[in-house]
Formats: structure tokens, sequence, C-alpha cells
């Protein structure tokens, strides 16, 4: 294919990934006669822009549905959760009590608190729920209430008053975007509305999100954000975005991924 412009190439590999399915890095690299580290750029704006969804190697077009189940998005931007997860495991000291989100990347951490001494998981997501459940260090309270299908997570009336009932160390969140102005993005109210009062029943709060979602605004409802949260991120974070955030009194901490090269 002759070489073409950065914009036109973006809007190519959309066209691509609509009609055809999954594309890889390495074959859209091949295609468009670009380096790998350029496929790479173009989908991370891609993703940004709320154009394309990240998976582990390439990119998938977003589905129909405004709302990427669970499933779908377990495999996007597989690295830098990683790195994220890994970050977060280590803060954790023996004998705490920590809460977690519903989430893909609140589901990585979950694995990697698997070799955790000693500690009290509550968990509003059935990933984190499996993840734990056979861990005989980790003792595993399940705040349960009415089932989101796409999140795998619960909310409701009934979470909230379980809430009630506890104080946690630390909490993890997971988010569908972060905007230093509005907040936390989610595509449901009473996702919103929980994160909220998670927050208040927590020593330290969490903020997991991987580059591409700082920025995002898929959604309209929102949990503001506090200058005393931590925000953990990868190193391809927007640099303007990050100052937005450190500018609100928030810590930002950028994790580099162990990403992989053979493509």
């Amino acid at each position: 294919m002759p070489a073409i412009g950065s914009k036109a190439r973006r809007d190519r590999i959309v066209h691509l990934a609509t009609t055809t399915g999954l594309a890889s890095v390495e074959e859209l690299s091949q295609l468009f006669g670009v380096t790998a580290s350029t496929i790479r750029r173009d989908l991370a704006k891609l993703t940004s822009d709320g154009r394309l969804a990240r998976t582990y190697g390439g990119a998938m077009a977003l589905a129909a549905h405004p709302e990427a189940s669970l499933r779908q998005r377990t495999g996007e931007a597989f690295e830098a959760k990683q790195a994220i997860a890994r970050w977060a495991a280590a803060e954790v000291r023996p004998g705490e009590t920590l809460l977690l989100d519903a989430g893909s990347t609140v589901g990585a951490l979950a694995h990697e608190l698997r070799s955790a001494k000693d500690i009290t998981v509550a968990t509003t997501g059935l990933t984190a729920l499996q993840e734990l459940s056979d861990i005989e260090s980790v003792h595993v309270e399940c705040l349960g209430g009415t089932l989101r299908p796409l999140s795998q997570g619960f909310v409701g009336p009934l979470t909230e008053a379980a809430l009630e009932r506890l104080t946690f160390d630390r909490l993890f969140l997971g988010t569908d975007g972060v905007s230093p102005e509005l907040g936390i993005c989610e595509a449901d109210l009473r996702q919103t509305r929980l994160k909220e009062l998670m927050a208040r029943r927590a020593d330290r709060v969490y903020v997991l999100a991987h580059a591409a979602k700082l920025g995002r605004h898929p959604f309209h409802t929102w949990t503001p954000l506090r200058p005393d949260w931590t925000l953990v991120t990868d190193d391809e974070a927007d640099p303007r975005i990050v100052e937005g955030l450190r500018s609100r009194g928030l810590t930002v901490v950028q994790v580099k991924p162990e990403r992989h090269t053979g493509d």
C-alpha cells in the first residue's frame, strides 16, 4: 500500500477493524509499511478517541452497544493492566482489609493478591471473587446486590447497605474513563454512586486506569475525584492529562509495562 498520512491511516485502521474484525499490530504494520511502534501509537490515539477498543496485541472495533462487556475489556491494554496490578498489590500490607471494585484491571489486582498473607478482601466484582475464592490466606467478603452482567459487578441498595457496616484500609477502583475536571466515568448512575460511597469507607483510595482511559468521556455519569486519591496508570498517559490531575491534588503514579517486542 502506498504511504499515507497518519489521519488517513487511522481512518483505514478503523474501517478494517469494523469490517474484518480483530486487527493485529503485526498485520497492520505490514499492510501500511510502518513500524510496530507507529501502529501502537495509532491504536492508542484511536482508543483514546473512543473509535477502537484495545486488545492484547492489536485492536477491535467497538461493539454496537456503547458499553463493552467485561469479557471484551479483559484483553485491552493487557500489559499495562498487569503492571498497574503489580504496583497496587505491592502497596498491600499483611493484616489489612481491602475493598475491590469490579472491572478487569481490579480483577488483575485480585490475581496478584493470591499470594498475599493474612488479608481481608471485600469486593463487588465476580472476577475478584473467582480469583480469591480458593486462597486460604485471604478472607473474602462478597458485597452482594443486583448483578450487572456487562460489568460482572454488584450494585444497588443491598450493596450500599453492606458498605455501611464496614470500613477499609485501601480501596481500589476501576473506571471506564477519567477526566481531571469531571472525575471517574461509568455507564450507570448506580456505579458512580457506589464508587462515591465506597470511597467514604476507605482510608486510602486508588483509581486503576490504563493510559487510554485518561481523558475519555464515553458515558454521562460521574464520580468526582478527591485530591487525596491516587491514580495509577502507565507510562503512555497523556502528560497534559497527568498534569491536570496533579494540579487538582491527586497523586499520579505511572508504571512501565513489560512490553513484548516480537511484532
